[in-house]
């Protein structure tokens, strides 16, 4: 059971030494964002449908929609000797500001959505319960002495949660796949299902105690039903990428999850830039009950825009997958990017309104706090 152990951030800090000096830009003032549209994906890239397909080359999955990505170097220069808006406050401030509530789960419901800090939601549907990315290490890092920490504690620990039906994994980096976390949840939940990308079942495999049988690794548009259950996951499109260690870029797959139920449906955008599959979700598989769509960690845009959203084009989300009740997540846990700590939720107030829709279809809610329709 051996991750890697060397964090990321120290090999591209290397890399950066090396090749020396790269060139910075100024951010996009949040006030002026666009929303951002990248070239369509490759036609023979498509179902008879037209809906997207993942492809390979060279053991790689290729994100066409990302091809205009400025260098990763100009960003870590760029967070070296740049601006940083987030003034986080210390934590006797963010108890005022940002609270971190307990749950308390006394039954399961049918319709259900409870934030657990960044992308990990307990979302119920049907009175099945699936955990989205579950996160609750104190770094989002290959090791717990360095690398991104939390300025939001989690709200409960791992054997606080309900019994999981699921656990469901959008990407291999490490803020959305902790290693710890998949960990311990198999080793307390033997029962729970995990629904992973493809390419990452061998991974889980060798680093969790998860029954091989209880592993489901899956490509887009894929669909698998619970253990004895009517509900069915289905693997989706997103668009990012997936890097775990020095030489695995894209060998496994990125994407998002929908949850279908008889009578409710959950979607999970995971981590992702804004394109044209989130129509084809919603085409195929909508309207969705509630979803939980990230809304944070998009500064300096003129990099971020290519993996990431900003809360206007969440809200483009929303209404590509036709969701009736939506939950911003991917904020206010960890410093990833440098945009104030509490700007995600103002201007998703503010997209809302120019987008003409009413504040409560789309909320932000404290850590630990529930969605229930």
């Amino acid at each position: 059971m051996i991750d890697n152990i060397i964090p990321l951030f120290l090999w591209t800090l290397l890399i950066l030494v090396i090749m020396g000096v790269a060139t910075s830009r100024e951010w996009e003032p949040a006030e002026t964002f666009t929303l951002f549209e990248p070239p369509p994906w490759p036609e023979q890239y498509r179902d008879q449908d037209g809906n997207i397909l993942p492809y390979q080359e060279n053991g790689r999955f290729q994100n066409p929609a990302m091809k205009d990505r400025p260098n990763v170097l100009s960003f870590f220069w760029s967070a070296l000797t740049g601006k940083d808006d987030s003034n986080i406050p210390s934590p006797a401030e963010l108890d005022k500001t940002f609270p971190v509530i307990k749950p308390n789960w006394t039954d399961i419901s049918n319709a259900r959505m409870t934030w657990l800090g960044h992308a990990s939601v307990l979302a119920e549907v049907d009175g099945k319960a699936v955990l989205t990315d579950p996160i609750f290490s104190n770094r989002a890092s290959a090791v717990q002495f360095a690398g991104p920490a939390r300025y939001r504690y989690a709200p409960c620990t791992i054997s606080d949660l309900p019994a999981l039906d699921a656990v469901v994994i959008s990407h291999s980096h490490y803020d959305h796949l902790d290693l710890n976390s998949v960990a311990e949840i198999a080793r307390v939940q033997p029962n729970t299902e995990f629904f992973v990308p493809m390419g990452l079942k061998s991974w889980m495999e060798s680093n969790t105690v998860a029954d091989s049988d209880n592993i489901h690794e899956m490509t887009w548009w894929q669909e698998r039903n619970l253990k004895d259950s009517d509900v069915k996951i289905v693997f989706t499109p997103a668009n990012h990428w997936c890097k775990r260690s020095v030489s695995d870029d894209n060998k496994v797959l990125w994407g998002s999850w929908a949850v279908l139920g008889t009578n409710n449906s959950f979607w999970f955008g995971g981590d992702t830039a804004y394109f044209e599959g989130f129509k084809q979700i919603g085409d195929k598989y909508g309207p969705f009950s509630m979803a939980a769509i990230p809304i944070g960690a998009y500064q300096p845009n003129w990099f971020m825009k290519y993996q990431h959203v900003h809360p206007g084009e969440a809200v483009r989300i929303h209404q590509d997958i036709r969701s009736n009740k939506s939950l911003g997540i991917h904020w206010g846990t960890f410093k990833l990017t440098y945009e104030h700590y509490m700007e995600p939720p103002k201007l998703l107030k503010k997209y809302l309104q120019e987008f003409k829709l009413p504040e409560e279809e789309f909320v932000s809610i404290n850590i630990g706090e529930s969605v229930e329709l």
